[in-house]
């Protein structure tokens, strides 16, 4: 495999996949306000990809770059995060004024998804050690392919600052700016459908 190959993960790959997406967001500004205690925030990551992006890997839409240094989970049109396992995990590992911050981003998340069918990318990171190799953009193209074959949109949102050029990049438009309090900006965005 060489460092730019996508493969599909399967549900036998959720723990390694979980790994690279906590790797890859331990640094990551929205959500370590969310989880700013490490063993809270270690403890947790692996529960909210999950149910966060958990079902791509049942359609086919989990994948992973080179010797697995970065995984991106798509949730094909239609399909959307288990909303019931996320509120357990955030009122098991949150205190309350944590957790009253963290629905208010859910909240506002919420209203910025569009209505049309669209593929929705709710987690897609890259091991810090294997950063800037071209790992993102590889997943981009790998999963965009597929999108523009079937002529919907694609939406994500930006918890980074430092990944919107790579979105952008890929044809991704900020749709705003979602804050809660003193959280850091996260940033709704949308590819209009192609082809």
């Amino acid at each position: 495999m060489n460092s730019s190959t996508v493969k599909e993960m399967t549900p036998d790959d959720v723990p390694l996949a979980s790994d690279i997406i906590a790797l890859a967001f331990a640094a990551d500004p929205v959500t370590r306000w969310t989880w700013p205690d490490p063993r809270i925030y270690l403890a947790a990551m692996p529960r909210l990809v999950r149910a966060f992006a958990g079902k791509a890997f049942d359609c086919g839409s989990a994948y992973c770059v080179g010797e697995f240094a970065g995984a991106a989970l798509w949730l094909p049109p239609g399909l959307e995060p288990d909303r019931e396992v996320m509120g357990e995990l955030m009122q098991s590992t949150l205190t309350p004024s944590q957790l009253e911050r963290a629905l208010a981003l859910f909240q506002q998340m919420a209203a910025y998804h569009p209505h049309e069918p669209h593929w929705y990318l709710p987690l897609i990171g890259v091991d810090p050690a294997q950063q800037g190799k071209g790992f993102g953009d590889a997943l981009m193209v790998h999963a965009l392919a597929r999108i523009d074959r079937e002529g919907v949109a694609a939406y994500l949102e930006s918890t980074n600052p430092r990944n919107i050029s790579l979105y952008r990049r890929h044809g991704f438009e900020p749709l705003g700016e979602i804050r809660a309090g003193e959280s850091p900006p996260l940033v709704p965005m949308l590819r209009r459908a192609r082809g």
